[in-house]
């Protein structure tokens, strides 16, 4: 069963087809279609590391991400908004979601300062002071004219203590409110609320209600995929999907491995993002459907094999792991680009298999097929 994928004036999310908690469906907006679940390559700085946007598009990727911070102390959000936005900026004409800058806050910034206000914070470019505000945060993705704005919250990192959570759970409660004052009303794009609470149920239970009742375009589950077991993860989506409305996206940020994908799906996750593909591939390691693989290997070194024959994309079925051992030795900016282009592919290619999957309910089957693929690697490891 395949959803509705037009293009509509007003930003709207239809679910197709459900499989236990797993949802096949579209989010339309004036911009595109993002068919769901999806994988947004994260361009963090205005360009998704190492490829080009049509390629990025090839792949089978209908939104990308741009990030609050990086772009407003540098090129400047002003700036990027007299040149005609962030879409037109980097070429990218499909939908767009910025992330709202306050995880880089809080991870890359020195002497940082919080408050109920909002966090001042010096640049890890220059030093420059700058103050970032719920409201400016939504400003700037305005300026971007980003399609899906997230709201500001604070990040704590895992684990911590409980009422450090608490106190960062109810500040980004009320930094959302301010985020929606903020944002107003706008039909073809979306505010999405960041479901907070560290590792304790109970908050992430209330944070999730409390964002519920906001009655929100979408809403995300942040604070997560930070050093925490994936089994910590798993649980706190568990907690919190019976308390998001149904009717709505759902975005786990940050996330993460294929296997932390599949599994955050059959839990009824939408949407996710995460530099995993992109910082692999500048390093050498890949993705593919016999699990991952370290290119930096000597067993490479003089192996004529492609990655996967059977495999659509070029990078993949083009070149041999002899040259690309090669060229991530010798630090080569093509090895670079391949790498992550296989990545990027093999990242939209399960996204699409999943959403195949639970169309034709059967996703159960899909992940036990997958992990045993993984598990039991290709056939003949060594060179023929």
């Amino acid at each position: 069963m395949q959803p509705d994928i037009a293009a509509t004036p007003e930003f709207t999310f239809k679910v197709a087809a459900r499989d236990g908690a797993a949802r096949t469906g579209a989010i339309s907006m004036p911009r595109g279609v993002i068919r769901t679940p999806a994988f947004m390559p994260v361009g963090t700085a205005a360009t998704v590391k190492g490829m080009y946007p049509e390629q990025v598009r090839a792949l089978g990727a209908d939104v990308v991400l741009g990030n609050t911070y990086h772009l407003m102390l540098r090129p400047g959000a002003e700036r990027i908004a007299r040149l005609g936005g962030l879409h037109k900026f980097m070429n990218w004409p499909h939908p767009i979601l910025t992330d709202s800058g306050g995880f880089q806050v809080m991870s890359l910034s020195q002497l940082r300062k919080l408050t109920e206000e909002g966090v001042t914070f010096q640049s890890h470019i220059d030093g420059s002071k700058h103050v970032m505000t719920p409201e400016r945060s939504v400003e700037i993705q305005n300026l971007l004219g980003s399609d899906i704005v997230m709201q500001l919250d604070e990040c704590v990192a895992l684990p911590c203590e409980d009422k450090v959570a608490e106190k960062a759970m109810r500040l980004s409660l009320r930094w959302a409110e301010r985020c929606k004052t903020a944002f107003g009303t706008h039909p073809g794009r979306a505010l999405f609320g960041i479901v907070q609470g560290g590792a304790v149920p109970s908050l992430r239970v209330e944070s999730a209600r409390e964002l519920a009742a906001m009655d929100l375009k979408g809403y995300a589950v942040g604070g997560l995929a930070v050093g925490e077991p994936q089994e910590v993860m798993l649980a706190m989506i568990e907690a919190v999907e019976p308390h998001l409305p149904q009717e709505k996206p759902r975005y786990l940020m940050g996330v993460g491995t294929p296997d932390d994908i599949v599994e955050a799906v059959s839990r009824g996750i939408d949407m996710f993002d995460c530099v995993m593909p992109t910082r692999a591939g500048r390093h050498g390691q890949i993705f593919t459907r016999f699990g991952r693989m370290n290119l930096k290997n000597a067993k490479h070194a003089e192996d004529p094999r492609p990655i996967d024959e059977q495999s659509a994309c070029p990078a993949a079925n083009g070149w041999s792991r002899s040259y690309l051992h090669h060229l991530v030795k010798a630090e080569e900016m093509l090895g670079k680009m391949l790498l992550t282009w296989v990545n990027l592919a093999y990242y939209q290619e399960l996204m699409a298999d999943l959403r195949g999957a639970i169309a034709a309910g059967r996703l159960a089957d899909f992940i036990a097929e997958t992990k045993e693929g993984w598990a039991r690697g290709e056939p003949g490891s060594s060179p023929a």
